[in-house]
């Protein structure tokens, strides 16, 4: 497998089954309907360890711009494959969210909540104000990539390393998840995003394009001063 089909179909992996657990506990009828929180940063945790354990091999599972851009910027990856690793995740992204879409085809109608549809393809902040939208954004991306970056150095704990990271990503979305949805992944949200706004999704409503600079910009920021902390307090 070469590692642009890794990260396609890893990324498309963690949409599946990321997408598919808000899907389940905001949509009408599901037998997951209003499970919670827990279980949506769970679902998520679980989607990130499964894709890592997948595709880790063939390309190291980025599965995310964020950490595609941080790794690079401090020289542990290479800027020319940067672009394609970023295609390859948008598209997975793109495809994990039209099957997420098919699979709880009947329960769009089912669901008056126009809201609560666009959550499942992409984030929103809980209470508007794109400042602290944005620093929300920015901490957990930097955290993740810091702590991404931790994790690997820990080389007694490798084969459980996928493991740990969807724990970490689980710590994330109880601690700091509340105010965004945590994307802390352009890829997560854009690639959807973009999916929703085209897929002819029952009583959809617009995918409110105005808030989508910050779960790409956030991130991306993020990234890149997780992977540089990292490196002036660790390497």
């Amino acid at each position: 497998m070469s590692s642009f089909l890794g990260e396609l179909i890893g990324t498309m992996m963690l949409i599946l089954f990321g997408g598919g657990v808000v899907g389940g506990v905001v949509l009408n009828k599901s037998k997951a309907q209003d499970s919670g929180w827990i279980v949506i940063t769970m679902g998520w945790g679980f989607a990130v360890a499964f894709a890592v354990y997948m595709v880790g091999k063939y390309s190291g599972a980025h599965i995310n711009p964020a950490v595609t851009i941080g790794l690079a910027s401090i020289g542990l990856f290479p800027w020319a494959q940067v672009p394609m690793y970023i295609v390859a995740q948008m598209i997975g992204a793109f495809i994990g969210a039209t099957l997420v879409w098919l699979h709880y085809h009947p329960h769009w109608a089912e669901t008056e909540d126009k809201d609560a549809k666009l959550a499942v393809f992409s984030t929103g902040p809980a209470i508007k104000s794109p400042l602290a939208n944005l620093f929300s954004e920015v901490l957990g991306t930097a955290i993740l990539v810091f702590g991404l970056l931790g994790i690997g150095a820990n080389k007694f704990s490798e084969g459980l390393n996928p493991l740990i990271v969807g724990f970490f990503i689980v710590a994330i979305g109880l601690s700091l998840g509340g105010t965004t949805g945590y994307a802390i992944n352009p890829a997560r949200d854009l690639g959807p995003r973009i999916a929703h706004f085209f897929l002819p999704i029952a009583g959809k409503r617009d995918s409110d394009w105005s808030y989508a600079w910050i779960p790409v910009v956030g991130p991306v920021l993020g990234g890149v001063i997780g992977a540089f902390l990292y490196k002036g307090l660790v390497m």
